[in-house]
């Protein structure tokens, strides 16, 4: 059952963060800034975030890390890795939304960030590349061998 379970979580929050990074990437008129605008919490870093010379990076980082951390996560590989960047991707969309204690109108204190950051940890914690996922053959090819500081990576 535990294995069931960290798979479909794996798979379930990966795929979710690969389509949204892909559907950002594929269209070029998406940007952050209506997100950025729209802050409550930490309102200066936010807006920081919005300067021209900022933005196409947040843009950039945006895109592809979802992309990326939903592929990574879905085929079960540098797992550890990006579930801690999905779980900070995740803070970092959290708090411009935070309003006092309220998320949103129908949540108090905790929304569905906090969830996919809780989730993004026990895949993290549990070396879920490993359950059916790619960390553990790629653990064993020569190349971790002669660099073991990629084993660290794959976890």
């Amino acid at each position: 059952m535990k294995i069931f379970s960290l798979l479909l979580l794996r798979v379930s929050l990966g795929s979710l963060f690969f389509y949204a990074g892909i559907t950002k990437v594929l269209d070029p008129n998406w940007s952050a800034d209506f997100y950025l605008k729209g802050a409550k919490t930490f309102s200066s870093f936010y807006t920081w975030l919005l300067q021209p010379n900022i933005l196409p990076t947040v843009n950039f980082l945006n895109e592809w890390g979802l992309l990326l951390i939903g592929l990574t996560v879905t085929i079960g590989i540098f797992v550890r890795v990006s579930s801690v960047g999905g779980a900070v991707m995740m803070l970092l969309y959290y708090f411009p939304l935070l309003d006092g204690l309220y998320p949103n109108p129908h949540a108090f204190l905790i929304d569905e960030h906090i969830v996919y950051a809780a989730g993004f940890l026990v895949l993290a914690s549990f070396r879920a590349g490993r359950v059916f996922g790619l960390e553990k053959w790629c653990q064993d090819l020569p190349i971790c061998t002669r660099f073991p500081k990629l084993r660290v990576l794959l976890g």
